[in-house]
């Protein structure tokens, strides 16, 4: 704890940038070292707080700055520095270990005919067939993880290099990539520069891929029914799946056969929220490994998207509606998750996740900040994105 002399230091310090009509001293059961009530006297926020967090750096402190009703909250706290360090052999390592694992997913998925009966040749055969997909979904998740790694750096926050996660022998050969912010950002603009950042990368990354891949694509048809031992994987449909594949082929594809006009509507209306009927006898697209990665760039941007607590999606909706607004829509989101459950169960995975982990939010140093026009424009869009990759039922399985 300070003595009484740096208190009155502290105060007359504080006394400068801040307005105060209240002080509370921390002791053992308050852990903070001084609590002001009151307002800023710097009519811009960010420059006022920035006065404050300058001044505060002698006394290795950090300041939390809060709106309560009419007036304003300036909590003093002890800086708190991370042990944790840049480990680039580590990341270097993950990344590794994803990149065999993102290979061999790739192989199995584009390898044709049958494999080599020797283990070594048959690891170099599927690594040979599987680099497109590889180069490709590293390059969608690289581009998305290094957009909120660049965006802390811009913003002074410290962030760690990405940490890329292998999940061999899964639909995509890996469970993504994360960063760990080991800094609060200053307010809600840095937060939401940061949260943007990363999701808007990987989408310009996706769709470039993706239209690359449908172009190596070839059109056939489905089969008319499931015959014993067969085994099919249908991928879904989002709204902005469906205008590229619709741009590249020229029709809304899986198109059912002998069907035209309203029918067509009223099946597609149908098909795209619940996966069913089935398209048998349909005419689609067989997907490149490229396109497949295109795919699940869209649906990893989807999921990042979603408005819920820790999520990109959910840091960029409290900072554009607000934590009231935010918590109202976490129920409704957790409900449609559960609904659309009956279609494809893995959203009853995810429901339970966001359920438990979803209602925290970060919450950045200076909350009185909003975030300026420009800014809000870009988290509408965000929510346009999510609005257009999101896909109801991402995959559906025959005969498995």
């Amino acid at each position: 704890m300070l003595t009484e002399h740096k208190l009155s230091k502290l105060d007359a310090l504080i006394g400068q940038f801040f307005q105060i009509e209240n002080t509370t001293y921390g002791n053992e059961k308050q852990p903070f070292v001084t609590h002001y009530q009151g307002k800023l006297k710097h009519k811009d926020s960010v420059k006022g707080y920035g006065q404050i967090s300058t001044a505060l750096e002698p006394y290795d402190l950090i300041a939390i700055l809060r709106q309560e009703d009419n007036t304003q909250s300036l909590m003093l706290l002890p800086k708190i520095v991370s042990n944790s360090k840049n480990r680039p052999r580590m990341n270097l390592l993950m990344f590794l270990l994803t990149s065999l694992s993102v290979l061999l997913t790739g192989g199995l998925y584009g390898y044709k005919g049958e494999l080599p009966a020797n283990t070594i040749q048959m690891i170099w055969a599927l690594i040979k067939s599987g680099w497109p997909f590889a180069i490709s979904l590293l390059a969608i998740l690289g581009a998305h993880e290094f957009g909120h790694y660049f965006a802390g750096k811009k913003n002074g926050v410290d962030v760690s290099l990405p940490f890329f996660i292998p999940f061999p022998f899964s639909s995509f050969g890996t469970m993504g990539a994360f960063i760990n912010m080991r800094s609060l950002p200053r307010n809600r603009r840095e937060l939401f520069d940061i949260a943007v950042a990363g999701p808007l990368s990987g989408l310009i990354v996706a769709i470039i891929v993706l239209a690359i891949g449908l172009n190596l694509s070839e059109l056939n048809t489905l089969p008319l029914s499931a015959d014993a031992g067969f085994g099919l994987q249908m991928e879904g449909s989002s709204l902005l799946y469906l205008l590229i594949k619709y741009l590249t082929f020229g029709k809304l594809l899986p198109q059912p056969p002998g069907l035209s006009g309203v029918s067509l509507v009223v099946y597609w209306a149908q098909y795209f929220f619940t996966g069913l009927p089935f398209p048998w006898g349909a005419q689609d697209v067989m997907l490149h490994p490229v396109a497949w990665a295109g795919w699940a760039g869209l649906f990893v941007t989807a999921i990042n998207l979603l408005p819920v607590g820790q999520l990109d999606g959910g840091h960029i909706f409290q900072t554009v509606f607000g934590k009231k607004t935010a918590q109202f829509i976490f129920p409704v989101i957790i409900a449609a998750l559960a609904i659309l459950g009956l279609f494809w169960n893995g959203w009853w995975m995810w429901a339970g996740i966001l359920f438990f982990m979803g209602r925290r939010h970060a919450e950045p140093l200076d909350q009185v900040t909003q975030l300026d026009t420009t800014r809000k424009r870009i988290g509408y869009l965000a929510i346009a994105v999510f609005l257009l990759t999101f896909i109801p039922v991402p995959i559906t399985l025959i005969g498995f």
